[in-house]
């Protein structure tokens, strides 16, 4: 075993633990945040179902954000759309054998990059360039989206225009998974640059504004039925106090 491919073994470990205890961390908290009022966004739906479908709609499509701005929403959805496709193609490097929903991804997940890109580039050039955006924005959203077009750059290049021995690549991951550090990472400053910048935004994702992929699952505007006159709303703390 290498160096590299140790260091990158023990940062990948730290990434992933980080993550997953973040993210579960901040999930017990929305879960547990009471919400005393009523507040649904206005048209809301009556029934559970209606909460459901409104969810739905806004995880899948982005109802809102289309009304509200139909370019923004262009550039969002394509992003989060194509980095869909590329998250899934990525499941190859961590089974054996491949699925076969998977393989068939691959293709549409490898073009999907210069998708993931052109969106980032158009949402970060927004920041930059409409002035309200550019007032209220601070440094990490500037840092999440560099962070997230080198993943993206970085991974194209690898694919078309100076390619990674990906057998080795998926040898040395299925290793990390199983604690069997014996095969190394190919030797490619560009897929340790994509690499880097994977676990660093792992690690930073818990602490910033990336949390609203779980959140909007909480959100009280969100998920709330609009039935106040027809069932008295208690959160749980105060249900305590009544009895």
């Amino acid at each position: 075993m290498g160096f590299l491919t140790g260091f990158y073994a023990l940062f990948f470990y730290v990434a992933v633990l980080i993550f997953l205890v973040g993210v579960g961390h901040k999930i017990y908290e929305y879960a547990r945040t009471p919400a005393p009022l009523k507040v649904p966004t206005m048209p809301a739906p009556l029934t559970t179902t209606g909460v459901a479908w409104r969810l739905t709609t806004e995880v899948v499509f982005f109802k809102s954000l289309f009304r509200a701005n139909k370019w923004i929403w262009i550039l969002g959805w394509v992003f989060h759309f194509c980095l869909l496709l590329v998250l899934l193609r990525h499941l190859r490097y961590f089974i054996d054998p491949v699925w076969l929903w998977v393989d068939l991804l691959q293709p549409f997940g490898k073009y999907a990059a210069f998708g993931m890109v052109a969106g980032l580039a158009g949402l970060l050039l927004r920041r930059i360039v409409v002035e309200r955006i550019r007032y209220i924005s601070n440094p990490s959203d500037y840092i999440m989206l560099i962070l997230l077009l080198i993943i993206g750059m970085s991974g194209s290049m690898m694919t078309f225009v100076k390619h990674t021995d990906i057998v080795q690549l998926k040898a040395a991951f299925l290793g990390f998974l199983s604690l069997n550090w014996q095969y190394n990472l190919p030797a490619d400053p560009i897929l340790f640059v994509h690499l880097t910048a994977v676990f660093a935004l792992m690690i930073v994702f818990p602490f910033s504004k990336l949390l609203h992929a779980p959140g909007i699952f909480f959100s009280p505007s969100r998920n709330q039925v609009d039935n106040a006159r027809e069932k008295r709303h208690l959160a749980p703390w105060a249900a305590k106090l009544e009895n």
